[in-house]
């Protein structure tokens, strides 16, 4: 073999690796390929999702926050509280970026609440805190109401109940929530069309 070859060999032996590496380099920032590696017990995995999927988490924990006013808990502390609460679960079953996020729009719904009633607790007295529904000529209601309604609903319809959970507190987009459930786009927003309506009458017969 000619010098010529060995340094050919060589340069095409260089490429394939740099390939190599930017594929693994693609792979480590998708989520999905995170979450297998978290479930297999790859700890650094599971902080490269978190890092990953940070803005997404930031947004929806910022909606939350915003729509609470006098609300003592940040945006972060939010985040914080749903991050530890995915962390203690005792199985991962996600298996892609939308079935995270809807479970993390549902820890944040339930730290948002929990840190509600601890307040109230803390404080002896009533204090209302509005929560406006984004739902047409929906009054503002409690956050407590609003997650009373909520239940409701699931027991009636679990299907849209999660709807909302994922749309209303996630933030999550309607192609999002098809994945997850496993349905037609054109059928998740029939659905969560009904289910704002249905909420709509809840929340003005208990105002």
């Amino acid at each position: 073999m000619s010098k010529w070859d060995d340094r050919h060999g060589l340069r095409r032996l260089a490429k394939a690796s740099t390939i190599l590496h930017v594929l693994v380099a693609d792979a480590s920032s998708d989520a999905g390929f995170l979450l297998a590696a978290w479930r297999g017990g790859d700890l650094s995995a599971r902080d490269r999702l978190f890092a990953l999927l940070y803005p997404e988490l930031r947004r929806a924990a910022a909606a939350m926050v915003r729509r609470e006013p006098g609300l003592s808990m940040s945006t972060g502390d939010l985040i914080n509280e749903a991050v530890a609460r995915l962390i203690g679960l005792n199985r991962i079953a996600w298996t892609d970026r939308a079935h995270f996020m809807a479970l993390a729009a549902r820890m944040m719904r339930r730290a948002l609440l929990d840190h509600v009633r601890s307040r109230r607790r803390l404080k002896r007295e009533h204090q209302k805190v509005e929560l406006t529904t984004g739902i047409a000529d929906a009054p503002d209601v409690e956050l407590e109401d609003l997650n009373a309604a909520l239940e409701r609903l699931a027991a009636i319809d679990a299907e849209r109940a999660d709807i909302v959970e994922m749309r209303y507190f996630g933030g999550m987009e309607i192609a999002d929530i098809a994945v997850v459930l496993g349905m037609s786009e054109s059928t998740v927003k029939r659905r969560w069309n009904a289910a704002r309506l249905w909420l709509l009458e809840a929340l003005t017969q208990s105002a």
